[in-house]
């Protein structure tokens, strides 16, 4: 058996777990493997710069070629692991090759929900990989109209693209307000007032039922009656974990790859990292499956840290950003079960807005939602980590500065 550590998938979690394993002293070899056939990329660009075309593919490389040979990683592009073989301790290929492993880590990520009408219609667009926004690219002209499937984060930042390029944008969501699933009341009145400020139209409670049109999209069909013209839709509905490669070999497997506090799946040379997994975390009390780069990022160092013999946890404070317009939010922990919101600053929509949303329960700091608010942030993560009892006047006070939110 060759000490050789596999790492299949190269996006965020599974370049930093590979510069990692070499900060921890790894001195086996390392194979980094990625279906795609570009060199690693950052992917929260794409839906922003990438797709605005303030940055192109070699601005938002995640590492240049170099830094993968001078830390003796292999990269392997265009490639695909069929399956693995835990008995042998290898993966097979899809060319046919097979590869030994003494450790083996899957940083597989996640792939778009699919809406399922759309198939044959050449105009729909999903943003997942730097292909598609490539495709999508070259539809953003001024007075084009699209509609944009899905109110969640990405689906607004493609809205806010390409209302800044002139397109005429309508949003469909399916639930009673955007951003439901992520965020307040508070927040979701705020986004949608800015985005209308920008001229997008959003209509919320709103299921599509038919996409029509020979061979692209011409009109998009809901279940009230309503029709929306529409020269291209982008559908933005969620992820799910790629996990199939992980089930197949009869690893445990629930909404995505479960792992423990490690990082280590049911199998003991097996870790996992990134949107592909489900974790314990004992700062929310449960399991939890966390899309962002954060995660991926912090998750894959503690891996390669526990790899290396280390018997190092992970509970890392999540954390968030979305860049729309010219407002920049940054979101620290998770609100679920909050029951109080306290506003910092003015909620309303203008050229200076500044405000920050604390999510409470029983007292105790859960979340934040920063716009504008820097400071507020990152006491908020120091804050939720410490899982901190606060006055809510405190938190309310603008007289007080954050760092004092601590004493």
């Amino acid at each position: 058996m060759s000490n050789n550590c596999i790492i299949v998938g190269a996006s965020h979690a599974g370049v930093s777990l590979a510069l990692q394993l070499r900060k921890e002293a790894w001195t086996g070899s390392i194979q980094l493997i990625s279906d795609e056939t570009e060199l690693p990329y950052h992917r929260p660009p794409l839906s922003k710069e990438y797709l605005s075309g303030q940055k192109d593919l070699e601005a938002i490389r995640l590492r240049p070629l170099k830094t993968y040979a001078d830390n003796e990683i292999e990269l392997l592009l265009a490639t695909t692991v069929s399956q693995i073989h835990r008995e042998s301790k290898s993966v097979s290929l899809s060319n046919g090759e097979q590869l030994d492993y003494d450790k083996l880590a899957l940083c597989t990520g996640a792939s778009v929900r699919k809406l399922p009408l759309s198939d044959s219609l050449i105009n729909v667009h999903y943003i997942r990989r730097a292909e598609d926004v490539q495709r999508l690219s070259s539809q953003l002209k001024p007075c084009k109209r699209a509609v944009v499937v899905g109110g969640g984060y990405i689906g607004l930042e493609v809205a806010a693209v390409m209302a800044k390029k002139g397109v005429r944008v309508t949003v469909l969501e399916m639930s009673e307000r955007i951003l439901q699933r992520v965020t307040s009341e508070a927040m979701s009145s705020f986004m949608q007032q800015l985005h209308e400020s920008h001229g997008v139209e959003i209509h919320t409670g709103v299921e599509v039922l038919e996409l029509q049109g020979s061979n692209a999209v011409e009109r998009v069909v809901c279940a009230d009656g309503r029709e929306f013209e529409s020269d291209f839709v982008i559908v933005g509905i969620g992820v799910t974990a790629n996990s199939s490669l992980a089930e197949s070999a009869g690893l445990v497997v629930e909404r995505g790859i479960q792992v423990n506090e490690y990082g280590q799946s049911s199998d003991a040379d097996i870790y996992a990292a990134g949107d592909c997994t489900v974790h314990p975390s004992l700062l929310y009390q449960g399991d939890i499956q966390l899309e962002s780069v954060q995660n991926a990022n912090d998750q894959a160092r503690v891996v390669a840290a526990n790899i290396c013999g280390r018997k190092q946890l992970y509970d890392a404070v999540p954390w968030f950003w979305s860049d729309q317009y010219d407002i920049k939010l940054q979101m620290a922990g998770l609100n679920e079960g909050y029951d109080q919101v306290v506003c910092r600053g003015a909620d309303e929509v203008g050229p200076k807005v500044s405000f920050a949303l604390f999510y409470l329960k029983q007292g105790r700091l859960l979340a934040a939602d920063c716009v504008a608010r820097p400071k507020e942030f990152m006491v908020s993560k120091q804050l939720i980590k410490n899982q901190a009892v606060i006055d809510p006047m405190i938190l309310q006070d603008e007289a007080i500065e954050p760092i004092n939110f601590m004493s």
